[in-house]
């Protein structure tokens, strides 16, 4: 335990000296709330639109910069395997399960913070706009979100063990997109129905950003389905990215 307490310090220096962890895990969903606000605020009333109001923009932005721990996730990873890093570490007593909550643990830590950082900006972008939002149901929202926020910590610690530097990015990136796209974060994927809401529940982004918003609607029988869910999607990208990273250790050790 405590040299997996060691390595994830390691790995949380490593993240915060980079600018862009800043950015874009903390500066740019706080960006896109209050941009996204202003765009609701220049919507008619009359056009009946509501998936930009603070109170349902509020998980799905939360999410949107939780997919950016993906990321760093990755990138942290790759970056080791590319400079030997983890093969002179292998040399060392630790285990594989030291190095997997090394590498966990501050990348919750870093979802936390932003998850708090997203309720506080939604908290004052709802008084400004006269929506009612309730203090608890946001903090239980913040909450349940860390499931979500484990699933793309899980992601990333599968793509970095399985990819390089150069192309973990670039294949988060395509997840980010479409997490966006298929999520519900930036259109009503309800609304539409048909075959787009079919592939959305399919996936797990879907469930992630449903279940925050029925935590922060106060809907907690319609949370549990979605939760459940995500859970299960987290459950198993967590097993296959633990799978892939000790495969990967044994590979690098012979």
């Amino acid at each position: 335990m405590n040299r997996s307490a060691l390595f994830a310090s390691r790995n949380a220096k490593e993240i915060l000296r980079d600018p862009l962890s800043y950015i874009f895990c903390l500066g740019f969903p706080v960006i896109m709330l209050v941009v996204m606000s202003v765009v609701n605020e220049s919507i008619p009333p009359q056009a009946g639109m509501v998936i930009f109001r603070i109170d349902n923009l509020a998980p799905a932005i939360a999410f949107f910069g939780l997919m950016f721990t993906m990321l760093m996730a990755a990138l942290q990873i790759s970056k080791d395997r590319g400079s030997s890093f983890l093969i002179r570490l292998y040399a060392s007593p630790m285990k594989a399960w030291d190095f997997i909550g090394g590498y966990f643990l501050p990348m919750m830590f870093i979802a936390l913070a932003q998850l708090l950082v997203c309720a506080v900006c939604s908290a004052v972008i709802a008084s400004i706009t006269d929506v009612e939002l309730n203090i608890g149901n946001l903090l239980l929202s913040a909450l349940v979100m860390l499931i979500p926020a484990a699933l793309m910590t899980g992601f990333g610690m599968l793509f970095g063990s399985l990819f390089s530097e150069k192309a973990a990015p670039g294949l988060c990136s395509i997840i980010i997109s479409v997490g966006s796209m298929l999520g519900g974060i930036f259109m009503d994927v309800d609304a539409l129905g048909g075959v787009i809401l079919k592939i959305c529940k399919v996936l797990p982004f879907y469930y992630c950003v449903t279940a925050g918003r029925c935590a922060l609607s106060g809907e907690f029988g319609e949370m549990v389905s979605p939760l459940l869910v995500s859970a299960g999607y987290t459950i198993a990208v967590t097993v296959l990215a633990v799978l892939a990273f000790r495969r990967r250790m044994k590979a690098d050790m012979n």
